[in-house]
């Protein structure tokens, strides 16, 4: 098939799934309701409706189990399949919230990607990962914050973004009380924070790993595969925040995050948040097996050492 992005038409390669039918949002459907803050169209008015809540940081809808909000009924109804375990995992006991959820997880067990890009041939587990990832390629970000004019590439970083304008962290860890602006670090802290699980191991060397990306990024020291390149030179990375890194060192290509304190750039959001802890002396990352507290997670890993 082909993806229109822009002015680009780029052929994306994969293979049918009878349940992957959620994956194909490219259709011939009149799309006559337009959000006037990212300009993205929808079907229905109530599926307008339902988008424009993300935008408004509205989440009404609060799970009485994990006390996770959810903007609308349904997204919360799907949620509990979680605790009702309907579609568990049976290779690692991961509960997920829908048929179409599991069959995309359990690619992360099997190492199925049927989505590639022809323009580098990076394979993707989802076709929307494929369409997000072309967006690197041509370069577009078509999702745009009506405060402060910043673009994305993808309407789920738009959505985080507001919350830097709105203040608001709607998930709470429940070990910590720790909040949280997205789900997603909110999972990564109680993974990396509260639990030894390591679920995904190495088909190279049997070391284990508490997340995907961990795994991901290990793998490479194996294979040596540089999957990144830089469109202006012949310089590759094994991490797209390293390419990213270089474009702007290199090539004045993007944006420096600058401490407002003392002014210092940083090429990295994470590295400028460790810098300001220590403007604050702020040390959130504490020792399981003493009281010592740390401002940075290496220096934890590295004193858990003399334990």
């Amino acid at each position: 098939m082909h993806i229109i992005l822009g002015e680009s038409s780029v052929e994306v390669k994969f293979e049918a799934d009878s349940n992957d039918i959620t994956e194909h949002p490219h259709d011939d459907k009149p799309r006559p309701y337009l959000c006037t803050v990212c300009d993205k169209r929808f079907v229905r008015n109530a599926d307008l409706r339902r988008h424009e809540q993300t935008h408004a940081g509205s989440l009404l809808f609060s799970c009485t189990q994990c006390e996770k909000r959810f903007s609308t009924q349904d997204y919360l109804k799907e949620h509990m399949n979680v605790h009702s375990s309907k579609y568990k995992c049976t290779e690692c006991g991961k509960c997920l919230s829908s048929n179409h959820k599991l069959t995309v997880h359990r690619r992360s067990h099997s190492g199925d990607k049927p989505f590639q890009c022809t323009l580098c041939g990076k394979r993707f587990t989802q076709s929307s990962y494929l369409v997000k990832h072309i967006r690197i390629h041509v370069g577009e970000k078509p999702h745009k914050c009506h405060l402060c004019d910043k673009a994305f590439s993808e309407s789920g970083n738009l959505t985080a973004h507001m919350r830097v304008h709105t203040g608001d962290k709607p998930y709470r860890c429940l070990l910590c009380d720790k909040s949280f602006s997205t789900s997603s670090n909110l999972q990564f802290h109680i993974r990396h924070a509260h639990s030894n699980r390591r679920p995904y191991d190495c088909p190279y060397c049997g070391n284990m790993f508490k997340s995907s990306c961990e795994l991901k990024r290990h793998v490479y020291t194996h294979t040596g595969a540089k999957p990144y390149s830089c469109r202006h030179c012949s310089d590759c990375f094994t991490r797209h925040d390293q390419l990213k890194a270089h474009l702007l060192k290199s090539h004045n290509e993007g944006s420096w995050f600058t401490c407002h304190i003392c002014q210092t750039k940083f090429s990295r959001r994470g590295n400028l948040k460790k810098h300001l802890h220590r403007h604050g002396n702020v040390k959130p990352y504490v020792c399981s097996e003493c009281p010592k507290r740390f401002c940075t997670a290496g220096a934890l890993k590295c004193h858990l050492l003399v334990h």
